[in-house]
């Protein structure tokens, strides 16, 4: 019971997002014939831990300023419902966070020591999401925070550790990932609306009301998709239809998210976060083939 329960604070449905940048980035450096395999690992496991450190400090911020209740609508939370302590949690996100700090530590070696205050300030931005004088998540800019930091930051990172340089393409790709990953949160700020605005947590899907957040889901995973798009044109041959098929992906979610309220929507972080990482996947494919 006590596995399963850290295994949920983990949020497995939401790791492909840190997961799918790498590889998109990784994809970017094949294509251009820059790929190094030590600095993408390394920077595969540094996006993983310091994604699972933010989902530890997430669960135990909420919980220590009482914005999580036992009976949740979303996935079970080990510290609300008392599956694991506080204090347990709370060591938990700071040694996940340590660790992420070390690993990144190892990639100064790939492009000097001005990636320390970069890596300090992902580690801080990690835990302000949830925590600190102004909790990120709370103030309607989860959304922001998510396209820069498990889209621009991490991609253009990982490219530039392999390559040396960052051009208009990983760029525009970066962005265009951000916004796939931002609509994991949107799902999730969705289905907590009703919650989180008798608590007072102001999210963008408090601030917009439904319908006009689930339109910004649909905007936000088509422009992705674009963005997205020049990188598999400059492939060459027919790797575009990448881009078309993804984008009928987007729409058909959102078709099958709009009636659906409460638990129902559990299903959808996942699969939403499976058309970010299928777009890196697939691109990444791609280029080894081209």
């Amino acid at each position: 019971m006590k596995l399963k329960c850290w295994i949920e604070a983990i949020r497995l449905r939401t790791l492909p997002v840190s997961v799918a940048g790498v590889i998109l980035a990784c994809g970017l450096a094949v294509s251009s014939g820059s790929f190094r395999w030590l600095p993408a690992m390394l920077c595969l496991l540094f996006a993983l831990l310091a994604q699972i450190s933010s989902n530890f400090a997430n669960e135990y911020y909420d919980y220590r300023d009482g914005l999580d209740s036992p009976g949740r609508v979303g996935p079970r939370r080990g510290v609300t419902e008392g599956d694991i302590t506080p204090r347990a949690m709370l060591i938990a996100t700071y040694a996940t966070l340590g660790t992420a700090a070390i690993i990144g530590c190892c990639l100064i070696p790939f492009a000097g020591w001005w990636l320390l205050p970069v890596g300090i300030l992902i580690a801080v931005m990690a835990m302000a999401y949830s925590a600190g004088p102004y909790p990120l998540s709370r103030h309607c800019l989860g959304e922001v925070t998510v396209i820069a930091f498990f889209g621009i930051i991490p991609i253009c990172l990982t490219y530039y550790l392999q390559s040396g340089e960052i051009n208009a393409t990983v760029a525009a790709a970066s962005v265009g990932a951000g916004l796939l990953g931002a609509n994991v949160l949107i799902v999730n700020n969705v289905r907590d609306r009703k919650a989180d605005k008798a608590v007072g947590k102001i999210t963008l899907a408090v601030k917009l009301g439904r319908p006009r957040t689930m339109l910004l889901y649909l905007l936000n995973g088509i422009a992705g998709v674009l963005l997205i798009l020049p990188a598999l044109i400059a492939l060459g041959g027919l790797w575009w239809l990448i881009a078309i098929g993804c984008a009928a992906d987007v729409i058909r979610l959102w078709l099958k998210i709009l009636p659906l309220k409460g638990r129902a929507l559990n299903p959808m972080l996942g699969k939403t976060s499976m058309i970010l990482l299928a777009v890196a996947v697939l691109y990444t494919i791609a280029s080894l083939c081209s």
